[in-house]
């Protein structure tokens, strides 16, 4: 169902599949326009200073708080987010995420000095600043429609940035709105929202961008990557996963069951993070899938789970469903569609095979397949053994244990005894390897991809440098002399009056 149609998107609720509204689309003709009026503010927010970004990101803030209930209103209209999450996950996370870069962005700024030896390189200071890029593209999708673009666009902003944002074009309204709070709080066109679909992604990354964030599926990904090289500009990308929990045999079975059914439901499991493959040591598999299938199968509809967003990944999780089924695999508890909407149910399936699609491909949805080992070793290999590398949880009471595996394990992330919730911790770093993509989210070093390093070196030296001209035998004196004294088993006295002698005459031309 396409709903962006020429100059204009459909909106549409995904929990009863019905239409709620028109959102205008950008022009694609004026896509080139909005970039240059971001391009122009640019130089001016960054001339303001830190000072003077922290204030304007302050009033972001606040105003974001002040319309929490608006926002999780319309997260329930475009997403079907259960109120829960909606308010764990795109408040009370970003809350913490304008609070993490305010109080640290000063110190993640501030010029590293560069380490200067005074006899080598006298009356010479230098710092290393991280200077803003420019205009930044961020094309951000419809699951996380408030954390993810936030996740880039504070921190860009704080390093003086400016930003051309497209998000999903399933999610325009609640995209609107957030622009919105931008234009009340932050200097004009400080922020520019571009909306409308894939056509507008690649205007976007043709028009004049310094770097494209992108953060959706693979084969959009590769798209945007090949359009970013033949624009000769850099992207950083997060490209979704086939997340793995592996319970070991001495795992807290309850506390095991609660988190992974959590992290496989959440968000309809609509998360990239989402747990879509099980490993449980077969002396336990049992007693942990007798109480994964009690928990899920108390999930509420619309309450505790919500539906998929559109009708397009409805099908594929239907897909990998029936063709599992078809494969051998057994349905415990859900399998089913049964609407309202869009709406899942949130399904636990065993007797599932590694070449099975539902153990290969990214479902995206809420289905959790598990299946057993009695070798860690093996089940390691069968973990790495995947297209993607995003994150990987353990689960044991041995956290030593849980630890040292984090090294075997072929992923961007690994946690101990949780999984998925780290991607909304504004200080830690969020990436994957593999067909998860490249580049990282959160923490210093997302910030390293949002500047670049300038070298400032100043010279208070009246004195000619050892290394201009003339190339004399005095130098070859010094330099050799140098060398010399830094080895071993050469006569240190004869070394060092080399070098004076060859400092004494240096100078001199016909030497």
């Amino acid at each position: 169902m396409n709903r962006v149609n020429g100059d204009t998107i459909r909106c549409i609720d995904p929990r009863t599949g019905e239409t709620n509204g028109e959102i205008p689309t950008t022009p694609l003709e004026q896509v080139g326009s909005e970039v240059a009026k971001a391009r122009a503010a640019q130089r001016d927010w960054r001339e303001a200073g830190l000072g003077a970004r922290k204030t304007a990101i302050r009033a972001l803030h606040k105003a974001f708080l002040a319309n929490a209930d608006k926002i999780a209103d319309l997260l329930a209209q475009e997403c079907g987010r259960p109120a829960g999450e909606a308010w764990t996950a795109e408040i009370v996370a970003n809350h913490e995420l304008f609070g993490f870069w305010l109080g640290a962005i000063d110190d993640l700024l501030t010029a590293t000095p560069i380490q200067l030896n005074p006899i080598n390189y006298p009356g010479k200071r230098g710092v290393v600043r991280l200077e803003p890029l420019g205009v930044l593209g961020l094309i951000t999708p419809w699951n996380l429609p408030v954390a993810i673009p936030l996740r880039g666009i504070v921190p860009a902003l704080l390093a003086g940035n400016t930003i051309a944002w497209k998000p999903s074009g399933v999610v325009p309204r609640t995209s609107a709105f957030i622009h919105a709070l931008m234009v009340e709080t932050l200097p004009p066109d400080v922020v520019v929202l571009i909306q409308g679909g894939g056509a507008h992604g690649a205007a976007l990354i043709g028009a004049g961008i310094h770097r494209v964030f992108f953060t959706g599926s693979v084969a959009t990904g590769k798209k945007v990557a090949h359009a970013a090289l033949e624009a000769g500009i850099q992207t950083s990308m997060e490209l979704g996963g086939k997340d793995a929990a592996i319970v070991l045999a001495d795992a807290d079975l309850d506390r095991a069951a609660a988190g992974i059914t959590w992290a496989a439901f959440a968000f309809a499991g609509q998360n990239c993070a989402a747990i879509e493959r099980c490993f449980v040591h077969v002396d336990v598999a049992e007693a942990l899938i007798e109480r994964i299938v009690d928990r899920t199968s108390r999930l509420r509809p619309f309450v505790d789970v919500g539906p998929l967003v559109t009708e397009t990944q409805l099908g594929m999780v239907r897909d990998h469903v029936a063709q599992a089924i078809q494969a051998g695999a057994r349905v415990l508890t859900g399998g089913a569609a049964p609407g309202p909407g869009y709406f899942h149910e949130p399904t636990v399936l065993t007797d599932v095979t590694d070449d099975m699609a539902i153990m290969r491909e990214e479902s995206f949805g809420p289905l959790l397949p598990i299946t057993t080992f009695d070798d860690l070793s093996e089940a390691i290999d069968r973990v790495n053994n995947t297209d993607f590398g995003l994150t990987t949880s353990i689960w044991t009471k041995d956290l030593e244990l849980g630890e040292s595996l984090a090294d075997n394990l072929d992923c961007g992330v690994v946690t101990v005894n949780n999984h998925s919730f780290t991607g909304a911790l504004a200080s830690a770093a969020w990436g994957g390897v593999k067909d998860s993509g490249h580049g990282v989210t959160n923490s210093r070093f997302a910030l390293y991809e949002m500047t670049r390093p300038r070298t400032i070196l100043i010279d208070r030296s009246k004195a000619p440098e050892m290394w201009w001209y003339p190339y004399n035998s005095a130098l070859q004196d010094v330099t050799r002399g140098v060398i010399a004294l830094a080895g071993t088993g050469s006569p240190k006295l004869g070394a060092l009056l080399k070098v004076l002698s060859g400092l004494k005459n240096r100078w001199k031309e016909d030497t």
